[in-house]
């Protein structure tokens, strides 16, 4: 018998107010997700309207009624790291969540070298085999760009590490969890929302770039790189068709086949846009702080000098949004790479340096970490190291040594400049011999490479016959320096210029 048209629309509205009325989750909120310790713990979702909602975790039973618009939100009070346990969340429905640990949840982000996975690194196949620890977990986010705040991720969900599952986690995030976890011996997770070579504008939202005039040339930036993009797709074109026959008389000749040139993925690029759709959706989830990894793409004479203004308030911008204070954040400055002519990696690295006047930052040098023909230096434990040491000294208060020795100031005196560092804990040192990478400059600001001594525990002399009467000082200052200076801990200076 057919229904009549009344009928089949009374029924549809039937099934839909059914499927309306059962709780949702976020995919943040799943089995062998770990919960940050310490801190009011937030559980979120959707219903039907007014519906009633309970949540409980550990003899604790929080209520509320979804919103006109199905939100529904939680708080249960802060738990010691433990487990695994059990949460539940009842309305229409009921869903149990499992193997929930209480621990500390870091936030990696960043470009292709955070994303770089335990795979690719030079000591994958170890590593792969001895890594099992049920105690760390990652939460990978798939890429995607949005033009507004989404409210979810894609995510395949959290996973335990295990030979099986650790191939595909952020090697960076891997180590630094590993050390942290070894350390504290508390439950540590990492949640991953890296996309490789991507600005730091799309990490940041519209708002926070949009309320300070002097980030406007991020929008222009933006334009320029839309406004071109026809003519770059043409050009994309012609390439292609070129490269298709290079592969075709590669593969006749034996030879190998030559690599399709990068190129950046527009939507990636737009202001807020990796911001929107990978990391709004996670603010409402409890961490412990930050990770990141990123400046290869802002490395340029056109994005460099608005980079300081720009990643402060980045970080500012997502302590606020999360409303957690001043997490800790912890960034890796450009490690060594030839980049080729007018690149700007010295100034990138000094608006990193920059950074650290925001309260609860820590950077990795990282000048001895890369490889100068491969932006994507495979060897990746040092770096996590080092910012694993920055979190012992910010997250944990440990007393531990995380930074290489850091420029305080330059006095001229009888032909040459003497400069002093902080941070040079156990005295300076130059690895290799003689010290290296320091450049002098009179009035004219004209450099000359300097020969330099140390002369203390924290001072280092430079002069050149060149430069009478020096007046400025520079250290590592080009792309790929050969840099040698390291603080007693095995921890390497950070480059710098001096001004007036």
């Amino acid at each position: 018998m057919f229904k009549r048209p009344a009928q089949i629309l009374g029924l549809t509205l039937a099934i839909l107010f059914c499927a309306r009325a059962d709780v949702t989750l976020p995919r943040l909120l799943t089995d062998h997700m770990v919960l940050q310790r310490g801190r009011p713990i937030h559980i979120w979702g959707r219903a039907a309207e007014s519906e009633d909602v309970s949540v409980t975790f550990r003899s604790e039973t929080q209520a509320t009624k979804a919103d006109e618009l199905g939100r529904w939100s939680v708080y249960l009070n802060p738990q010691t790291a433990g487990g695994p346990y059990e949460l539940t969340i009842k309305g229409n429905n009921a869903i149990t969540i499992t193997d929930v640990l209480i621990g500390d949840v870091w936030f990696a982000s960043g470009q292709s070298n955070m994303e770089f996975r335990l795979r690719q690194t030079d000591d994958a196949d170890r590593e792969i085999a001895a890594a099992t620890n049920p105690n760390i977990r990652f939460f990978h986010v798939e890429k995607k760009a949005s033009y507004y705040p989404l409210e979810d991720v894609d995510s395949k969900g959290w996973q335990a590490t295990t030979p099986e599952t650790a191939p595909g986690f952020s090697a960076v995030g891997y180590f630094f969890a590993r050390d942290l976890q070894k350390d504290l011996n508390i439950p540590i997770a990492v949640i991953d929302t890296s996309w490789g070579g991507t600005p730091l504008a799309a990490f940041t939202s519209l708002t926070a770039i949009g309320k300070d005039a002097a980030l406007m040339p991020v929008f222009a930036q933006w334009a320029h790189m839309m406004d071109n993009q026809s003519t770059t797709l043409h050009r994309i074109e012609k390439q292609d068709r070129a490269l298709e026959a290079a592969i075709q008389q590669a593969k006749a000749e034996g030879k190998p086949a030559p690599q399709r040139r990068w190129y950046a993925e527009p939507a990636s690029w737009a202001p807020a846009a990796i911001y929107n759709g990978m990391i709004a959706p996670v603010t409402p989830f409890g961490i412990r702080g930050a990770i990141w990894y990123q400046g290869e793409s802002d490395a340029t004479q056109e994005r460099a000098p608005v980079y300081s203004r720009l990643f402060q308030t980045m970080i500012t911008s997502w302590r606020e949004i999360w409303g957690m204070g001043d997490f800790p954040f912890l960034y890796v400055q450009l490690p060594n790479f030839i980049a080729g002519p007018h690149n700007a990696w010295p100034e990138l690295r000094e608006a990193q340096l920059q950074t650290l006047a925001l309260k609860n930052t820590g950077m990795a040098v990282a000048l001895d970490q890369g490889t100068p023909h491969n932006i994507h230096p495979p060897h990746k434990l040092d770096v996590a190291l080092r910012l694993a040491l920055a979190a012992r000294a910010i997250a944990y208060g440990e007393t531990v040594e995380y930074l290489g020795p850091m420029y305080r100031e330059a006095i001229p005196e009888n032909g040459q400049i003497r400069v002093l560092f902080d941070y040079a804990a156990g005295g300076l040192t130059a690895k290799g011999g003689e010290v290296k990478g320091f450049e002098i400059a009179g009035a004219d600001h004209k450099f000359s490479p300097a020969a330099a001594r140390i002369e203390g525990d924290s001072v280092v002399i430079a002069s050149s016959p060149g430069v009478p009467s020096p007046r400025y000082v520079r250290y590592a200052w080009i792309d790929n320096p050969d840099g040698n200076l390291y603080n007693g801990k095995n921890l390497p200076a950070s480059p710098f210029r001096s001004t007036e």
